[in-house]
């Protein structure tokens, strides 16, 4: 089974990337389905996914910010507004509100998967850092390059 591409986004990188979808997502909704709410919101969750997925360790903190944001951007097609931009911007506050469940559901999933890759790499640097420490650290009993036999573990008067 081959794996999923690994690009690392950037925190905006990330958030264009499911900006972008979301948009073309919408209109294809409005397109194929009729602005079907349901068949949006299931198609966020997977975006939301794979931005949490993509986006670089530095940027993970961007994931659960810029989804809900995405999701914004890409309802305003199937929100259905008329009489203008006042009558578009209620009729997209309003797709927000009602469907705000499946604005929860793709933070949720963006968070979720963005904790569980910083606990990871968290991990793994601590791991890093001990491995680190324990090939620095003198073995116990070995004695410093250049010193008398059996002094170790005796130190030195201060002078």
């Amino acid at each position: 089974m081959r794996r999923l591409p690994a690009p690392r986004l950037t925190g905006l990188g990330a958030g264009l990337f499911a900006s972008a979808v979301m948009l073309t997502l919408g209109f294809l909704d409005l397109l194929l389905f009729d602005g079907s709410p349901i068949v949006y919101g299931v198609l966020f969750l997977p975006v939301s996914a794979l931005t949490a997925l993509w986006v670089r360790a530095a940027d993970l903190v961007t994931a659960p910010i810029g989804v809900p944001i995405a999701f914004a951007v890409g309802v305003v097609p199937i929100a259905g507004g008329t009489g203008g931009i006042g009558g578009q911007a209620m009729a997209v506050v309003t797709a927000l509100a009602v469907h705000a469940g499946w604005l929860y559901g793709g933070t949720l999933v963006a968070g979720v998967i963005a904790s569980v890759r910083k606990v990871r790499d968290m991990g793994r640097r601590h791991q890093r850092t001990a491995a680190a420490a324990r090939s620095a650290a003198p073995v116990a009993g070995a004695e410093a390059p250049g010193a008398r036999p059996g002094s170790a573990g005796r130190r030195r008067p201060v002078v």
